[in-house]
């Protein structure tokens, strides 16, 4: 079992810089994935990013490519979402997640969720 807190959401204007972070308690096996999914009022569920425990691949969404950065910190246990030159459309709840194996790079589902932080982006 993996619980997920994450911390940082707020309200921001278009063009500035925000950061996300997801604490994990419990065992992250080397095999895991973590990562950001978001979920904006009417809209599906989308993965943001994801890193690999083990080697450190990731995994953007082509709509934050370039503007969002996911690092790892595995003696914490936690991941973060650098999120910059943010866009009104960013605006959703984002939620930390955990794949037992590499689904979240491959953009399948996740296996734990975290309870989500909500980000409005002001233009």
């Amino acid at each position: 079992q993996v619980d997920l807190v994450e911390s940082g959401g707020g309200l921001v204007q278009a063009g500035a810089s925000l950061r996300l972070s997801c604490a994990a308690s419990g065992r992250i096996f080397s095999t895991y994935t973590m990562g950001w999914l978001r979920q904006a009022p009417g809209k599906a569920r989308e993965i943001v990013a994801a890193i690999s425990w083990s080697d450190g691949r990731t995994f953007f969404a082509d709509s934050v490519k370039g503007r969002f950065a996911i690092s790892r910190d595995s003696a914490k246990n936690a991941v973060s979402l650098q999120m910059n030159f943010v866009k009104p459309e960013d605006s959703a709840v984002y939620y930390c997640a955990v794949s037992r194996g590499l689904g979240l790079l491959r953009g399948d589902g996740a296996d734990y969720w975290g309870r989500g932080t909500l980000v409005t982006v002001s233009s």
